[in-house]
């Protein structure tokens, strides 16, 4: 077997939690909210655009749970921008950098990183291409 990608990740949020994770991965990191179907009463989640190959399926729940330590710690992005101008999006879209790192290991090799914690708890990491 040889894998090329990861297609998706699925991550619950709060039943009403939708609106909040439209404005934080829409509106403040930029990716592209596909919600057509979800409004539509179609399926039960709905994605958050991170490349053309890549999604997030968020699944709102009455059923959810906030992430601890012990059961989930982040997803890794990577970014075409730089580490500084990634910053200083977050910074102009009022999104605090939990923490930055010079040069963390991920599947691409050595880059630098920022990460930030989303509405319901979930950490996300943007990494620099390496």
């Amino acid at each position: 077997m040889q894998a090329t990608h990861i297609d998706h990740v699925n991550l619950r949020v709060p039943a009403d939690g939708a609106d909040d994770a439209r404005d934080f991965y829409g509106e403040r990191l930029g990716f592209g909210i596909e919600d057509g179907p979800y409004e539509a009463g179609e399926k039960p989640f709905f994605d958050v655009r991170l490349a053309p190959a890549a999604v997030l399926h968020l699944w709102p729940t009455e059923e959810f749970e906030p992430p601890t330590a012990t059961n989930y710690n982040h997803v890794a992005v990577v970014v075409e921008e730089s580490i500084e101008a990634v910053e200083a999006e977050l910074d102009a879209a009022g999104v605090e950098v939990e923490k930055s790192l010079d040069a963390p290991l991920g599947a691409t090799g050595e880059a630098p990183a920022v990460y930030v914690r989303d509405p319901f708890g979930y950490r996300v990491e943007l990494k620099a291409r390496a």
